[in-house]
């Protein structure tokens, strides 16, 4: 059984099928979304529909659904702007074309979204949250359930991680860049050993405007988002202690792809954003 992650598919329903059909997760596979799914995009609710067909799919909640909800559950006139200059319009236009019983069954599913999750992955365990997380209140946690990291955070037990990312504040889980990318997360030892964090929200092509030590630039080649490993140091054994899974959907074609990644062995699926999507 594989574990697959992606996230930030924003809308774009084609990119995603292919990059999905290329990594072909099989029914014993688990595969993690990490949030979103929704505007920027031509087919939002096309996207929400292939993840939640997906067999053993986890997902989280990303800062657009929480934009969705705000905007729908609270309806106030700076929500609703808010929610479409973030390319909600996308998102809102396909929602009204819903059958009511769809569009309630969907907006439920999405209001039950987890913020967080923790998992292990052969010898790893890796934090997933949709933006990051903010490390010093994450490690200060852990010293308060008595994890104070003098033989490093490698043998924290799962369900204690867990707690500590549910521990985290929305905002930091949905929004965080620069206080997450641009320092180390302090979890990754000398001995290389550790949780690593995954998250998206950052677009690949833009991280390096937050982050510290990147294995990259965030774009291959021919300038096209990609998955990127970043804070490898002396301190961490060499070891990336976040590893960037948004690979720029949002710019949309030319520069944006959806990316799939096998943690099992890191390798990664892509689906490149066409002319018109």
């Amino acid at each position: 059984m594989a574990t697959y992650i992606t996230s930030d598919a924003h809308g774009h329903l084609r990119a995603l099928d292919q990059a999905l059909e290329q990594a072909a997760p099989g029914a014993d596979d688990t595969v993690y979304v990490l949030g979103d799914m929704i505007d920027r995009g031509p087919e939002p609710v096309g996207v929400i529909n292939l993840v939640r067909s997906l067999p053993n799919v986890h997902v989280l909640m990303g800062n657009h659904e929480r934009l969705m909800l705000n905007a729908i559950e609270r309806g106030s006139q700076m929500d609703i702007f808010t929610w479409e200059r973030n390319g909600g319009y996308a998102t809102s236009a396909q929602f009204d074309a819903l059958p009511v019983a769809e569009y309630r069954a969907v907006i439920e599913w999405i209001r039950e979204l987890p913020l967080s999750d923790a998992i292990e992955v052969g010898d790893r365990a890796y934090l997933l949250a949709h933006a990051g997380i903010e490390p010093r209140a994450f490690t200060c946690w852990l010293a308060g359930a008595g994890y104070t990291g003098e033989d490093g955070y490698a043998d924290v037990p799962i369900d204690v991680l867990r707690q500590a990312m549910a521990a985290q504040d929305e905002e930091d889980l949905l929004w965080i860049r620069e206080a997450f990318w641009g320092v180390p997360t302090g979890l990754v030892g000398p001995d290389g050993r550790g949780p690593v964090v995954i998250a998206g929200h950052t677009p690949s092509s833009l991280l390096f405007r937050y982050a510290a030590n990147m294995c990259g630039t965030g774009c291959n080649k021919d300038g096209l988002g990609c998955m990127v490993e970043v804070g490898p140091t002396h301190d961490t054994g060499g070891v990336a202690d976040h590893l960037a899974i948004d690979c720029s959907a949002a710019a949309g074609a030319g520069v944006g792809r959806v990316g799939v990644m096998r943690l099992d062995d890191r390798r990664v699926w892509y689906g490149d954003i066409a002319e018109g999507e």
